[in-house]
């Protein structure tokens, strides 16, 4: 039996830049039968390059049958290695881990996305999957928001999004630059739950980005009427080994790497250490 912590060689077959500081890899297993091993909207693996080091990205995107994208932000030696490489290059890839978004608790539901920043990362597979099976969901708004516009990610992405039907793209900033042209929102993300449309009795809600953010924005929907148990919120831990071994991801009795990183607001009400 293979070690769980040993990861399996996956090929960079396309690099694409997001901003200055954060690119999409397109990844390939050389093994494709390893990609029908639970790619779902919301997970994550380990990625390492030898004497790098390793580190957990979420999935940015599953491409056909057997590629998946991350996308990363250029933070640190192994994120600054792969911020070098380019098409062709091989890196080490474990998982996919943890659990990911209720696409299926989700359907035949509204569904009300919030992100903060790269947390928009993990939540794009949502709204692709919607997308694919769009007659299984309700209306969607996502409410998206940056320091400034220059921050965003995914910004090619934006008028395909705006064209599925009954689909609403709200961004805001933190600020806008001199001389810069701006037509959306200036202010924090949490601002832009005020003018939401969907109704909590018949909604799932889907919010990642800086804790601090998640905490406004869950405590306004609880204000607002939105049952806990369909807040869903994404963690970000220092997972080392992604398989509930380690215990550096605990948060009291929860693992974020095997209970989460996705996690109804329910579960995580009163744990310890922890902003949201």
């Amino acid at each position: 039996m293979s070690s769980p912590f040993r990861p399996e060689p996956a090929r960079l077959i396309d690099v694409k830049s997001e901003n200055a500081d954060t690119k999409t890899y397109t990844l390939k297993y050389e093994k494709v039968e390893k990609f029908r091993e639970g790619f779902e909207p919301g997970r994550f693996v380990m990625i390492s390059i030898p004497g790098f080091g390793e580190a957990p990205f979420s999935l940015s995107g599953i491409v056909g049958e057997s590629a998946f994208e991350t996308t990363v932000r250029k933070v640190g030696n192994l994120t600054r290695r792969m911020d070098a490489m380019k098409a062709g290059e091989v890196l080490g890839v474990r998982g996919p881990y943890g659990r990911g978004w209720p696409m299926r608790e989700a359907e035949y539901k509204d569904v009300l996305i919030v992100a903060g920043g790269i947390g928009i990362a993990p939540l794009k597979p949502v709204i692709e999957c919607i997308e694919r099976r769009r007659e299984r969901y309700g209306r969607v708004e996502v409410l998206y928001g940056a320091k400034t516009p220059d921050n965003m990610i995914f910004t090619d992405e934006f008028d395909r999004w705006r064209r599925i039907m009954d689909f609403e793209l709200k961004l805001t900033v933190d600020s806008v630059p001199d001389m810069m042209a701006w037509k959306h929102n200036v202010g924090v993300v949490p601002l832009l739950l005020k003018d939401v449309k969907v109704q909590p009795e018949n909604t799932v809600v889907m919010t990642c980005g800086p804790e601090i953010m998640m905490h406004f924005v869950v405590q306004s929907l609880l204000a607002r009427g939105f049952d806990q148990e369909s807040i869903y919120v994404s963690l970000e831990r220092r997972m080392k080994c992604g398989v509930a071994q380690c215990g550096h991801c605990m948060i009291g009795m929860k693992y974020v790497c095997r209970d989460g990183p996705v996690f109804p607001y329910s579960e995580l009400k009163g744990l310890p250490d922890l902003v949201v």
